[in-house]
């Protein structure tokens, strides 16, 4: 699954770095960013081809960007941000790292079942009292290949209710903020939950 995913972003790379980027991803950032301190040490999980990690890095923070695909990678280095190839199931960095960890559609790709897994090592990498941004298109019950999706090879999607995904996060982190966003595509909703590590 992740080396098909791997290649179905590799394959994209470059049409979405000019992909328009919506008003309501740009509030969703701006809100993370209200919470965090000056000069975060920042993480950005499922980083794609940088639009996140630029605008924190912006905004005065140290920002280190991980994504599965070497060419999403390349376009975060062209615009100079530090990034590596990674899965961020199994991070490359020690306990406490980051004051925050930002994942917009990332953690969509990971099967509810490993999900407390991955919850956990993006808890590890926390500092105490860190901050996690966890968003994802939800909205309807969905597990498995989007037999609708464009990209070739077909991605993996686990799509979940604003319920379940607190659920989940409850269990790793104290939830400090959670919301839906409708959004006009299919599935019509966006999830996001802003989450502390106690």
């Amino acid at each position: 699954m992740k080396a098909d995913l791997r290649r179905a972003y590799d394959a994209e790379a470059a049409s979405r770095a000019v992909m328009d980027d919506e008003p309501w991803k740009a509030a969703e950032r701006e809100r993370f960013a209200a919470y965090l301190p000056a000069s975060a040490r920042l993480l950005e999980i499922g980083a794609g081809h940088g639009v996140s990690g630029l605008y924190f890095a912006g905004s005065g923070h140290r920002v280190t960007c991980v994504d599965l695909s070497p060419e999403l990678v390349a376009r975060c280095r062209e615009q100079g941000l530090d990034a590596e190839v990674m899965d961020f199931a199994d991070l490359d960095y020690p306990e406490a790292a980051f004051d925050a960890v930002f994942g917009m559609n990332c953690l969509l790709h990971v099967p509810s079942a490993d999900l407390p897994a991955v919850l956990a090592e993006l808890a590890r990498v926390l500092a105490p009292g860190g901050l996690c941004y966890w968003g994802q298109y939800g909205g309807l019950d969905f597990e498995g290949v989007w037999d609708r999706d464009k990209y070739e090879p077909k991605r993996f999607f686990s799509f979940q209710s604003l319920d379940r995904l607190r659920a989940f996060a409850s269990a790793a982190f104290t939830v400090l903020d959670a919301r839906t966003v409708p959004v006009d595509r299919t599935p019509d909703q966006f999830h996001s939950l802003i989450l502390r590590k106690d």
